[in-house]
């Protein structure tokens, strides 16, 4: 659980790193109930997306299945803020495969995110 002195120092995190920083730190100890809090500060206070794709990034590489729900609300922040579309090419590789361009056709059907990235970085291409 996290301690309400740290809730209230992460809840004034400038940027998200303080509260990426936390979660790393402290992951063994966090309950499911902690890992949201900190997907939504993290969400509320990153403006760029940078800490929320790589918290993404981190959690499904720690465990993709326990970690899922969180990783699933973190890139979906990741996108509606990486306007500049810096960070969110990282979940491709990362979260899909490094075969995620052979397999854009049935990712785009049974992934939003993907779909959503996809299209964010590739709008040319027909998925």
């Amino acid at each position: 659980m996290i301690a309400d002195d740290d809730k209230k120092r992460l809840s004034a995190d400038p940027d998200g790193l303080l509260t990426y920083e936390y979660m790393a730190n402290h992951i063994a100890d966090l309950t499911p109930e902690d890992m949201e809090w900190l997907a939504g500060n993290m969400t509320e206070v990153d403006l760029s997306g940078q800490f929320v794709v790589s918290a993404a990034r981190y959690l499904f590489a720690t465990d993709p299945t326990q970690y899922r729900p969180i990783v699933d609300m973190l890139i979906a922040a990741g996108i509606d803020k990486d306007r500049e579309r810096r960070y969110i090419g990282d979940i491709l590789e990362a979260v899909y495969g490094k075969d995620y361009a052979v397999r854009a056709d049935v990712l785009s059907q049974s992934d939003d995110n993907f779909r959503r990235i996809y299209k964010r970085l590739f709008r040319n291409d027909a998925i």
